[in-house]
């Protein structure tokens, strides 16, 4: 089959690889329909090859059909419609039971520290073979795919398998009071879908971005925006009686592009061997921290942070004086996305009160992948979300 694989920095080639095959009674085969490019799919293209592998199967926002299931399978049928979810889970351990399949202990990576299983996602997550292919095979397929109907189109359901839960449970933790005020920093896929949610919350939604078209898409929907400078939080207090937001969502994470700092600790860490760089990614971090910092300074004191950006390493550190002065309360973590998909499902009507018939900026074939991941990381185009169909 052809699929996507990771070469080095910057280096993304459409190639051939081999087939994936039933390993255990609990997999699944599915041929993909559709498979997104993800924000922290840019954290692999620019700055994580330490943890890569040239010819590793990128991807892990995959809808498709089912060709073949395992044994202990029950729950599939051929020719089912599914969304898989980005993180691997069985949904019987301790963790899943509690709705932290992110933490899933079926799955997690002992070896390296890490939580579950993800697709298309580097050493430190399995190297499980990622979505962005002609077929995936489907660990844990007992529990994670996500069975929808047959007839809307992809852009209907496959959000659900990263973007939409990713971006529910960032409005979740985030904790806005009733007709409060939810200020979201950066406005890609994940921040776009957040302030969509907060909006259908009912609550005020700031947004915060660098980029022209993402504040103008954010704005048309009835997002408040402010452009990022340095007078950005004063900006924001002027909009909330000088207190701040109620909450602050990061949704940027450690995306070097407008931290020049943190952009260029990345490319120093792109030239090291990659047992060098691991380590210094590990203790002496290359996290671009403009964006959690900003968020402490935006949010009111007794309010909430709420974090969805991936961090990677440690980092500067935190300023832990103003984050206790300011009585802050603070949450993260990777999406737990079947924690949350009975709730979402009911806004995928055909009233689409999310937008998300309209949220992908570009479809693209597979093929296209490589061009694909320079405009999103570029930013060219006006590009926010990229699918692409095999």
């Amino acid at each position: 089959m052809r699929a996507l694989t990771w070469q080095g920095k910057r280096n993304i080639e459409y190639s051939e690889v081999p087939d994936p095959a039933i390993q255990e009674p609990t997999d699944a085969i599915i041929e993909v329909t559709s498979t997104g490019i993800c924000g922290s799919d840019l954290h692999l293209y620019e700055v994580m090859g330490p943890y890569l592998e040239p010819g590793d199967v990128l991807g892990h926002e995959p809808m498709g059909i089912v060709v073949e299931t395992g044994s202990a399978v029950t729950n599939l049928a051929v020719g089912n419609r599914v969304v898989v979810p980005f993180g691997i889970a069985c949904g019987r351990c301790f963790m899943c039971d509690r709705g932290l399949q992110s933490q899933c202990e079926t799955t997690q990576v002992r070896e390296e520290g890490m939580g579950a299983a993800l697709f298309g996602y580097t050493r430190l997550y399995g190297q499980v073979p990622g979505g962005q292919a002609e077929y995936l095979r489907v660990p844990q397929a007992q529990y994670g795919p996500i069975v929808v109907p047959a007839g809307p189109a992809d852009d209907r359901f496959v959000f659900l398998s990263d973007v939409l839960p990713t971006a529910w449970q960032a409005v979740e933790y985030a904790g806005v009071p009733d007709g409060g005020t939810l200020a979201v920093i950066g406005l890609g896929p994940i921040g776009d879908m957040a302030a969509r949610i907060g909006l259908h919350r009912g609550y005020r939604v700031i947004g915060v971005d660098l980029v022209p078209e993402r504040l103008k898409r954010a704005q048309d929907r009835g997002v408040e925006v402010v452009e990022y400078s340095d007078e950005v939080a004063e900006q924001v207090r002027q909009l909330t009686e000088g207190r701040g937001a109620d909450s602050v969502i990061d949704a940027v994470g450690m995306e070097a592009h407008g931290s020049p700092k943190a952009q260029a600790a990345h490319k120093f860490v792109g030239l090291l061997p990659d047992g060098i760089a691991e380590k210094m990614m590990e203790t002496v971090g290359v996290d671009r921290l403009a964006a959690f910092y900003l968020a402490i300074e935006l949010v009111r004191r007794g309010g909430t942070v709420s974090l969805s950006g991936v961090y990677g390493g440690a980092a500067d550190p935190l300023p832990m004086l103003t984050m206790f002065d300011k009585q802050i309360q603070l949450r993260m973590g990777q999406g737990n996305v079947r924690r949350w998909v009975d709730d979402i499902l009911p806004l995928l009507t055909d009233a689409d009160p999310l937008g998300v018939d309209g949220f992908a900026t570009h479809r693209l074939p597979l093929s296209d992948g490589p061009a694909a991941y320079e405009m999103f990381q570029k930013k060219q185009d006006g590009a926010v979300k990229v699918l692409l169909t095999p």
